[in-house]
């Protein structure tokens, strides 16, 4: 007897006679209703409580990040947003706009999804809970704390968009690199345009290193929070340690004020170029001595006080974060009057500019003091391996001195476009540091740029060139049949290696004359005097 076919349908007051065989099956059904009436009750209202999640720029930062939440959080909806509808165009297609190692995987699988890719930034940002802020903050190309400060032009007109269009009450995360007591300036734009709107900002720099980006986001050292030390602010942090929480373990989720947070960040990078600075300034002193850096390292590697990481000597570092974040540490340590501090950190760009131009004296110096008309191949203009990324890249500074010399450049690099080689060897110092459509649209052939051509791969690169210089660590350089292109090249053939990786011993059997940064340089003058023919 099915005891539920017994029960009208529509009964204020029910009186029903149950035989005791029945009485199992009736609780049982009465308990499977109420349990399945109260799963649809709470699926409805975790359905409108959806936290929705908005990333103001989609850059080298905003983007992984973003698609990288969206991966881990599917519950939560996330969307993406610039102005630039190229660049969303490019987000949205088969080729994404940078290139970072499984970064494509990740975003094939949550977009459509619960990432989207909009240029409709006042709508999502209006319906975000969380709004999270990448813009660029570049240096200030002009004006009080020019050259050092700075520039926080695009973060001020996102704020001031954020507050009028906003209806409900955000929570604001600082995501770029910002100044010390940036989340003050803006909190005061938020609260005199709030219109009655809660604001609760917090700082959340990202510690992510190109090449490994998509890695690092998943598997993070740490996760830094900073925000207000009153319940408003702690509230809005556990909210967002909530989010981190769904893959990132809660020993790793650091939480400070929002100052700490923001000049951690700055502290950061500064300690890191400092490393690197510091191992090339012992590269040079190594060519004077006979030491050899590598050596020197690997000593200094052992000690646990010193660790391994950051000490490859090279031709100088890049990237939009080191110099940038460091010069804006100089210019707060000046505003604040600690002079001798900012001096100390001024050195570590000074030695990273030494390194480029030592490098490119060496090159003309040693190809008999002229590099004029002659083919130099250059092999690599990304700042690093595993990256697209060409903002302050080494090489562009080392290509201009070539240039200004008037040699003729073939450049090859496996992933930057031949367009975005010439827009950086046609851009100033300043404009690289811009939003991209803000940059200028087409490269110009009157600064020297009628000397530089693209090629497609290494061989073409080196095919009649009288030197080669390595500036990005590709692995593709290490599997380079250097036999073939000592054939193929003028001679005597030189090899400038400005990433250390290659076998400099291989190369001289060949026939090379090899330069390799920090390794003795006397040994390699004798190399150079005993080859070298009259032309």
């Amino acid at each position: 007897m099915d005891c539920r076919a017994a029960l009208p349908a529509h009964s204020q007051y029910i009186r029903i006679q149950i035989p005791p065989s029945c009485l199992a099956e009736f609780w049982s059904s009465l308990i499977t209703s109420f349990y399945f009436e109260h799963f649809i009750f709470t699926t409805i209202s975790n359905q409108r409580k959806m936290v929705k999640l908005c990333g103001i720029g989609a850059g080298y930062v905003g983007g992984p990040t973003m698609a990288v939440i969206a991966l881990k959080c599917p519950s939560i909806e996330v969307a993406v947003v610039d102005i630039s509808q190229s660049r969303i165009s490019a987000w949205n297609s088969d080729k994404l706009p940078i290139y970072e190692p499984g970064l494509e995987n990740v975003v094939k699988q949550c977009r459509g999804k619960n990432l989207i890719f909009s240029t409709d930034v006042e709508r999502h940002v209006q319906e975000a809970d969380i709004i999270f802020v990448s813009v660029n903050t570049p240096t200030k190309a002009r004006g009080l704390g020019a050259g050092k400060a700075a520039d926080l032009t695009y973060w001020e007109s996102a704020a001031r968009m954020i507050a009028d269009v906003c209806t409900s009450d955000k929570i604001v995360v600082e995501k770029s690199t910002v100044p010390v007591r940036t989340a003050e300036a803006i909190e005061q734009i938020l609260a005199h345009k709030s219109k009655g709107i809660k604001y609760q900002i917090l700082s959340n720099p990202e510690f992510l290193s190109e090449g490994t980006a998509v890695q690092d986001l998943l598997e993070p050292d740490r996760v830094l929070i900073g925000g207000n030390e009153g319940p408003e602010g702690q509230e809005a942090i556990k909210k967002l340690k909530d989010i981190y929480a769904h893959w990132v373990s809660e020993d790793k989720i650091i939480t400070t004020n929002i100052w700490s947070a923001e000049l951690s960040k700055l502290a950061d990078n500064a300690f890191l170029a400092q490393r690197i600075s510091s191992i090339n300034a012992m590269s040079a002193l190594c060519e004077a001595t006979g030491a050899q850096v590598s050596q020197v390292s690997l000593a200094l590697s052992k000690n646990p006080k010193i660790g391994p990481r950051f000490l490859n000597a090279s031709v100088g570092f890049g990237g939009s974060c080191f110099q940038k974040d460091i010069l804006n540490l100089v210019y707060i340590c000046e505003c604040n009057g600690l002079v001798e501090v900012a001096n100390y950190w001024k050195q570590v760009i000074k030695v990273n500019d030494y390194q480029k131009s030592r490098f490119v004296q060496r090159v003309v110096s040693s190809m008999f003091n002229t590099v004029s008309g002659k083919k130099i191949a250059v092999l690599g203009f990304a700042f690093k391996k595993d990256t697209s990324d060409t903002r302050k890249t080494p090489a562009i500074d080392v290509c201009k001195g070539l240039l200004g010399d008037d040699a003729c450049l073939s450049i090859y690099d496996p992933r930057v476009s031949a367009d975005q080689i010439k827009k950086d060897l046609s851009m100033n110092n300043v404009q690289w540091d811009h939003p991209i459509h803000l940059q200028p649209l087409s490269s110009s052939s009157s600064n020297g740029l009628e000397h530089v051509d693209i090629a497609e791969d290494v061989y073409e690169a080196t095919k009649d060139a009288h030197g080669i210089c390595i500036l990005t660590e590709w692995d593709e350089f290490k599997g380079i049949d250097f036999q073939r292109v000592f054939d193929d090249m003028q001679k005597p053939a030189f090899v400038f290696d400005g990433r250390n990786i290659l076998d400099v011993g291989k190369l001289r059997e060949i026939g090379f004359i090899v330069y390799s940064i920090g390794s003795p340089v006397e040994q390699w003058l004798n190399n150079t005097v005993n080859s070298a023919v009259p032309f």
